[in-house]
């Protein structure tokens, strides 16, 4: 298969037409360079925001509400170009309303239109101390065409064992949101790491640029990259494919699943095989004094 991952730049939107607009470009590009698997960020929606004015965008509690006031609507154009296009499309997460907090929700689209959703599971300090967005649904995998895909939101790939509950993933798709070079770092060796674990390969999408109209999403710092244990088959750096940081646009990197089973079965190590050799080991450790 050909992944397309994004380091995506969010606007101030003018009306709905521009939104549209935006995103079937973006979507026409990358399955033009023959995508079959599109990928954008975590909180790339925020943009959504920006419709109902620069005041309302610029109120973090506002922009919420306005953003999901307009999901809907977005998961019908993505519902559309998916299946327009016979692609697999993980929209930008957004936050959802399901209970009177919102959650950090992304949802992926088949080739049919069919969509299914991925909230987040750990929040970071700022979107658990300051924005109160909560953690809802649990970890799931989709089994499609491509092979079985799971998604970790930014933080969740920080998390060896939310990684482990994804152990049958052949992909792991991680959108994220950091708005320094360090937060950058943390989710891309999160991403890697999990890569290593799993014997898999992870997709990381990130948000690029600034944004004066949102507190939230003010400074982005990011590049689109994909992972993959390194081993047989696999780049010795594990790096599959990387953009250049902070430069809007697609990666694009040709993957072929059976080396995800090659390195299970028969790769130099056995990461994945060999997790269930930690168990009694991974108590705390007993601390003796060395003078």
């Amino acid at each position: 298969m050909k992944i397309a991952t994004a380091a995506y730049d969010m606007d101030f939107l003018p009306d709905w037409q521009a939104y549209e607009s935006k995103i079937t470009r973006w979507v026409t590009e990358a399955v033009g360079q023959g995508a079959d698997l599109l990928v954008f960020p975590e909180y790339g929606a925020m943009e959504l925001a920006t419709l109902e004015g620069r005041d309302r965008a610029a109120d973090l509690e506002q922009s919420l509400h306005a953003v999901a006031k307009h999901i809907p609507a977005a998961d019908r154009l993505h519902a559309k170009l998916a299946q327009e296009h016979q692609v697999y499309i993980l929209a930008a997460s957004a936050p959802v309303f399901a209970t009177d907090r919102p959650s950090n929700r992304a949802r992926l689209f088949g080739p049919s239109g069919q969509m299914l959703e991925q909230d987040k599971q750990i929040m970071t300090r700022f979107e658990r101390e300051d924005w109160h967005v909560i953690s809802d649904g649990p970890l799931q995998i989709f089994d499609t065409a491509l092979g079985k895909i799971g998604i970790l939101i930014c933080y969740d790939s920080e998390f060896p064992l939310l990684g482990r509950a994804l152990e049958e993933a052949d992909l792991i798709l991680v959108p994220s949101c950091t708005d320094a070079l360090s937060g950058y770092w943390r989710v891309r060796i999160g991403a890697m790491a999990r890569a290593l674990e799993n014997q898999c390969v992870t997709v990381m999408a990130s948000t690029v640029g600034d944004c004066d109209w949102s507190p939230a999403v003010d400074e982005n710092v990011g590049a689109g990259g994909v992972f993959g244990p390194p081993d047989r088959g696999f780049p010795d750096t594990g790096v599959i494919a990387l953009g250049q940081l902070n430069v809007p646009g697609w990666t694009y990197a040709e993957v072929n699943l059976s080396m995800v089973q090659a390195a299970r079965s028969s790769g130099a190590q056995f990461n994945r095989r060999h997790w269930a050799d930690q168990e009694g080991r991974e108590k705390p450790a007993a601390i003796f004094s060395l003078r």
